[in-house]
């Protein structure tokens, strides 16, 4: 998986932390204090908007009075504090981080979410400092799955994109790392389950942790 690979971008949120479920415990209690109720499909219709862009969603879809900057402000205040000290780090994570740097391995981020809740999270496991570049989908004219994030977190951490490997969980994050021409390999994650046959199909390799890529029992896609 790592043969010519000179840089690694990950998702973050159930990529690196499992904190999917957050957000539909999140979604609920915001609505609720609305008096308002989670409509059935409504994460699969925020998969591929980013943080921004689903608070104007939010506003838009459920005629709300706040503006965006209120509706930002009040989900951070409910996440913060699970993202810094509650949202479990993906398994075997930590050893493959140490593995890839003293291999010269350059690692980035490329997400969907706000920047201080990826901050947050990484301080709060104390992984920090493992990675060169942390870019979100604000910052770049089109979200996943066009490939924009990932292009720039690739020249941000000064590697080219066809030395690049992009780890997702979930089809349009792994599209997005297509479209940049990365190699990309799709994570389990209890939150998309139900997708991993066409994760599987679409990504390069499979992994339910990140220890299958140290000992070699990563999944390969049929057609590599």
């Amino acid at each position: 998986m790592l043969e010519n690979v000179e840089g690694i971008i990950f998702d973050l949120d159930g990529t690196i932390v499992d904190s999917m479920g957050v957000w539909q415990a999140v979604d609920e209690e915001y609505l609720r204090r609305r008096g308002l109720s989670l409509p059935e499909g409504l994460n699969k219709e925020l998969e591929s908007m980013e943080f921004t862009e689903t608070a104007r969603y939010f506003q838009r879809r459920f005629s709300l009075p706040d503006t965006v900057e209120e509706i930002i402000a009040e989900w951070m205040d409910m996440v913060l504090d699970q993202y810094q000290n509650r949202v479990p780090m993906k398994p075997g994570l930590k050893d493959f981080l140490k593995y890839v740097r003293e291999k010269g391995i350059r690692l980035g981020i490329a997400s969907s979410n706000h920047a201080d809740l990826v901050r947050a999270a990484l301080e709060g496991h104390k992984i920090g400092d493992f990675f060169a570049a942390i870019v979100t989908c604000s910052e770049v004219a089109h979200p996943k799955p066009e490939p924009d994030v990932y292009l720039e977190a690739a020249r941000r951490i000064q590697v080219p994109a066809e030395k690049c490997l992009v780890f997702e969980d979930i089809p349009v994050g792994i599209r997005a790392g297509q479209s940049a021409g990365m190699k990309t390999c799709a994570v389990r994650d209890d939150y998309s389950q139900e997708k991993d046959g066409e994760k599987r199909m679409l990504a390069d390799y499979y992994i339910e942790d990140y220890a299958q890529i140290l000992d070699g029992t990563y999944e390969v896609r049929a057609d590599q």
